[in-house]
């Protein structure tokens, strides 16, 4: 029974319908603090698989991803709401993502032609761009104050708090439970598209192309074009992930979405393995919750001062950056391909040692060599030894 259960666990539909299940849990056990760092996990998750694609896939370094994480907040923001054109929330969460990406399609000339740390310093330009920009576009993005997010609704359904109050099994469902589904959902969209983009022959021709220029244009691929998709396919995840954190956040400021931003991300693939949604996505898991959590732990760690208090030698924000500063440098001594890899590995280990075949135990009673087997009629007597045949087919132990 054990085998056969562990047999169907194998079959990937079933690890997937089990996750799926296990994550629609959290809303009914979990209090609202929990809820809002896996909301921003999952929001970032979904912008750092565009990074991954992007710079882990495609080999293109980018800095300015906290600007197309802006874009995607402030055009949902100023679409769906007041002053603004008041469009119905999914289709401005629609049209935001859709900027997103004509703003990256907008600088994927040149992506195409510039690359490595040129590129960088190429899209570094837009994040100083955009934060002017922000801050002095007082009409669409409120300023320095920035503006509120409406809500999202779908089918008359709103994901906020709102009358009348929902209750599920008993739960009160608030903002951040019915946000949950939705985030989930978004998230789950990102994990299939992506990972299909990356198994197909796009994902092969950007792997190419990361490897050697040359050889992919030998081998057919169009290496401006290709350069260019990544870029706006990088820039509609942003989108989608500046979507998710605007409702998450319910309010959008300019400060957020600064130089620090962008460095976070790239921290997130590079923890969590370049070039793999699963290593993106534990990387955005670990740097987004260590901040939150050493804030609200902050008066029970040493050397960390608790937010509004003067004791401590450095503030909660400060320590999570030193902290995930310090794996970054473990990551790339010890293990280049990040989290991601060495989950594999342990899998692979774990694997090959239940596949391997038990050795036969000299003291084992079932082994009917043992001269102590009570099973054994010559007892104590020695037997002789087994034919030629028999040796060669019993398996030694090493």
């Amino acid at each position: 029974m054990s085998d056969r259960l562990l047999g169907a666990l194998t079959h990937r539909p079933v690890r997937v319908l089990l996750l799926a299940a296990v994550l629609c849990l959290p809303p009914f056990y979990l209090d609202a603090f929990w809820l809002r760092i896996g909301l921003f996990s999952m929001a970032a998750a979904i912008g750092a698989v565009g990074l991954a694609l992007l710079t882990g896939t495609a080999g293109q370094l980018s800095l300015g991803h906290a600007f197309f994480l802006a874009v995607g907040a402030y055009g949902y923001a100023y679409l769906a709401g007041e002053p603004g054109p008041g469009l119905p929330p999914a289709l401005a969460a629609l049209l935001a993502v859709a900027l997103t990406g004509a703003a990256g399609g907008l600088f994927s000339p040149v992506a195409a032609r510039v690359k490595g740390i040129y590129l960088g310093i190429a899209t570094l330009a837009l994040v100083f761009l955009g934060h002017h920009v922000l801050l002095t576009a007082d009409s669409v993005t409120g300023g320095f104050n920035g503006r509120s997010v409406p809500p999202f609704t779908l089918g008359g359904f709103t994901f906020a708090e709102s009358d009348p109050e929902l209750t599920v099994l008993g739960v009160p469902f608030g903002a951040e439970e019915r946000l949950w589904f939705l985030g989930l959902a978004l998230f789950g969209f990102t994990w299939f598209t992506a990972r299909g983009l990356l198994r197909g022959r796009s994902g092969r021709a950007l792997a190419a192309l990361r490897d050697s220029e040359t050889a992919a244009a030998v081998m057919g691929v169009d290496v401006a074009r290709h350069r260019s998709a990544a870029f706006v396919v990088s820039s509609l995840y942003a989108g989608l992930a500046g979507v998710l954190l605007a409702l998450s956040f319910r309010r959008v400021v300019p400060d957020y979405f600064s130089l620090v931003l962008s460095v976070d991300y790239l921290a997130m693939i590079v923890i969590g393995g370049l070039g793999s949604v699963a290593g993106a996505t534990a990387g955005a898991v670990f740097v987004t919750a260590l901040p939150l959590l050493m804030t609200r732990y902050a008066d029970q760690l040493p050397l960390v001062a608790a937010p509004g208090s003067g004791e401590g030698f450095v503030g909660p924000t400060e320590a999570a950056r030193y902290l995930y500063g310090a794996a970054i440098v473990v990551v790339l001594l010890y293990a280049p391909d990040g989290l991601h890899g060495l989950a594999r590995r342990l899998c692979d280990r774990v694997r090959r040692g239940r596949h391997r075949a038990p050795a036969t135990d000299p003291a084992d009673p079932a082994d009917p060599a043992d001269p102590a087997d009570p099973a054994d009629p010559a007892g104590s007597v020695s037997s002789p030894p087994p034919p030629a045949a028999a040796a060669r087919s019993k398996e030694h132990t090493p």
